[in-house]
């Protein structure tokens, strides 16, 4: 089951009356079935898990919602715009926000027991699927560095942060109380350096302080995990540091395949950043090479890199246990 925001929609906005879609090439010109709305060119992370789990792809849950069997294999909740926070995302119009999506988890939940005959038979499929859960995002960039929000005037970078940890905390907590046990918990990843903000500086430089704005929300989130693992029976919160992994491919691109850092492969104006990734615009033809593939998601090359990651990864990447080893618990 997949909570999450842009990096991880598979289709959920195509019909809603959202700003945020990608249901339209180029978006998809790598994935087998074309454009589906996901916002990349091809394998979103959660594909590429679900590839390396032997499992199929995860539909969307617009897609599904009235299959029970459909259901048994795992529903997709993301929506591009989606915050922690009910209002993030605005700017978008139509979004489902978190709290939206754990909604819908929960009638999920209640036609799985209807097809599979009964709760607990639910309550047992539940617990050992594995929930992938990626948020936080849109908090910042459509949120609180977002000029027509008043958020930035209320609250220090650590007052949003410790705001942002304390609604996730029951947010993650209502995902436990509706029968969900083995968690992957995605960091915000390195926003300093995405296509958009190197657009918004003439030189096209790293904003420092965007990548400070998220570091004590990763922090809280962290904390919050460990105090997750101690606290509710039965359950396995796992990081997964992408910020880090975001850190180590800006800084050592080659390592990783990689050599075009600092534009989007989909894009126009300075950096590939100013304005994103138009219907039937052509993108770039070298997309292995690319880090990021719009404004501001990475290409599926780099999806692919942090799946793998989080699968097989060490404790400095994905802790206390990577996906292979919170599958097989």
């Amino acid at each position: 089951f997949v909570f999450g925001d842009s990096l991880l929609d598979s289709g959920n906005n195509n019909n809603l009356a959202s700003l945020a879609k990608a249901n339209y090439l180029p978006y998809g010109i790598d994935f087998a079935a074309g454009p589906t709305g996901r916002f990349c060119n091809g394998y979103t992370i959660v594909d590429e898990l679900a590839e390396l789990l032997g499992l199929p792809l995860v539909p969307a849950y617009s897609q599904v919602s009235g299959s029970g069997q459909q259901l048994l294999q795992g529903v997709n909740y993301a929506s591009a715009a989606a915050g922690i926070l009910d209002d993030s995302g605005g700017n978008f119009v139509a979004r489902i926000p978190f709290n939206q999506q754990i909604q819908n988890f929960e009638s999920t939940v209640g036609q799985i027991a209807v097809s599979a005959g009964g709760t607990s038979a639910a309550a047992s499929i539940v617990s050992r699927s594995i929930v992938f859960v990626g948020l936080g995002s849109n908090d910042y960039l459509n949120n609180y560095i977002m000029a027509n929000y008043e958020t930035r005037r209320h609250y220090t970078p650590q007052q949003f942060a410790d705001l942002l940890v304390t609604q996730y905390t029951s947010q993650l907590t209502r995902l436990y109380k509706a029968g969900a046990r083995r968690f992957v918990v995605a960091g915000v990843g390195s926003m300093g350096c995405i296509p958009t903000i190197l657009a918004r500086s003439a030189e096209g430089r790293c904003s420092e302080e965007v990548d400070q704005l998220v570091a004590p929300f990763n922090a809280g989130v962290r904390g919050m995990l460990d105090g997750l693992n101690a606290g509710l029976p039965g359950a396995t919160f796992t990081y997964l540091d992408n910020y880090r992994l975001f850190k180590l491919m800006l800084a050592h691109p080659a390592s990783y395949g990689f050599d075009v850092v600092d534009r989007g492969c989909c894009g126009i104006g300075r950096n590939g950043g100013q304005i994103t990734c138009l219907p039937f615009m052509p993108p770039c033809a070298d997309r292995e090479r690319y880090l990021f593939w719009d404004a501001y998601h990475p290409t599926a090359a780099v999806n692919v890199i942090m799946a793998r990651q989080a699968f097989d990864g060490a404790s400095d990447v994905v802790s206390p246990v990577n996906v292979r080893r919170l599958a097989q618990l």
